[in-house]
């Protein structure tokens, strides 16, 4: 694969961050209680609406694939990816809505392109040069500092992030796994299919609600913002190997400290400027070590 389809995987990833970050910020305006600017709606079924109106929005793509667009070898892979990704994203949510700072949150998450270097060396036998070690442990380092581990501790409050790190980065590998054999709308179609049933049991469990005119609003977006994401998440791994992209995901915390910033007027403080510029300056080496080289693997049509 040349080096062209090699950027074009980084560049997704970067957009599904950016638009991940946008959904974040929606899942914090709709879930955070009253005192903290939020509306106060219940984390699990904020999740189940929101997914459930980003599959109503891909009703046309649905349509068009029909049942010929989910038959695969895989079933067993599809649903136990989704489920998967589905308890990462209620991981995620419970933290936001536990008044988690959003800092610690998307720091500690940051932690899953470790978790998806490791699996892609040993699971799928990517291979895994120096550079993109050194890149994630860059990250790693950045993330640390502004999680403020060091002087607060790990508290039960951060065990969402990290498990939410861990969730999604199993998710990540499984998805590479698919695009071996499965073209992206087929994978995204298993997806937008299983998620809503799943959410759907999740919400009931934590106790199902309703959401208010204005919440309903808020979700709409955050539904066609999440698909979105979804869809560039699938062309990056399909685009690139996993090993290269992951860590271009830390830019992530980039969009999320801008979109936090600007919306709700938190910026970080202090030494927590530190490990951004190190989730950066880790992202930044990921690219100018591989500039000239063809770092993916070719998947097959």
């Amino acid at each position: 694969m040349n080096q062209t389809n090699v950027l074009k995987g980084a560049a997704y990833m970067v957009l599904a961050g950016i638009c991940f970050a946008t959904a974040n910020a929606i899942t914090y305006h709709i879930t955070a209680p009253a005192d903290w600017g939020g509306l106060g709606f219940r984390a699990q079924s904020d999740t189940f609406w929101q997914y459930a109106i980003a599959t109503l929005f891909s009703a046309p793509f649905i349509l068009r694939h029909g049942l010929a667009g989910l038959k695969t070898a895989r079933p067993v892979l599809h649903l136990v990816r989704v489920i998967i990704s589905a308890l990462g994203v209620q991981a995620f949510v419970l933290a936001v809505a536990a008044q988690t700072p959003i800092w610690q949150i998307i720091a500690l998450v940051m932690t899953s392109p470790i978790f998806v270097l490791v699996g892609a060396a040993l699971v799928l036998g990517e291979k895994v040069s120096p550079p993109r070690w050194i890149a994630a442990a860059i990250g790693l380092a950045g993330a640390t500092i502004v999680s403020g581990l060091w002087t607060s501790g790990l508290t039960w409050s951060m065990v969402y992030p990290v498990a939410a790190a861990v969730l999604w980065a199993g998710s990540s590998l499984m998805t590479k796994v698919l695009t071996r054999t499965e073209s992206a709308p087929s994978i995204t179609l298993w997806l937008l299919v299983l998620l809503t049933p799943i959410n759907a049991g999740l919400s009931v469990q934590a106790g199902f609600e309703l959401p208010s005119t204005q919440i309903l609003g808020w979700l709409v977006i955050g539904g066609i913002v999440m698909m979105s994401a979804q869809y560039l998440l699938t062309w990056s791994y399909a685009a690139a190997d996993a090993a290269f992209v992951q860590p271009f995901d830390d830019l992530k915390l980039i969009s999320n400290i801008l979109i936090y910033g600007l919306v709700f007027g938190y910026w970080p403080e202090g030494n927590i400027w530190a490990g951004v510029a190190l989730i950066l300056a880790g992202t930044l080496y990921l690219l100018w070590s591989g500039r000239g080289t063809t770092q993916a693997a070719a998947i097959p049509a």
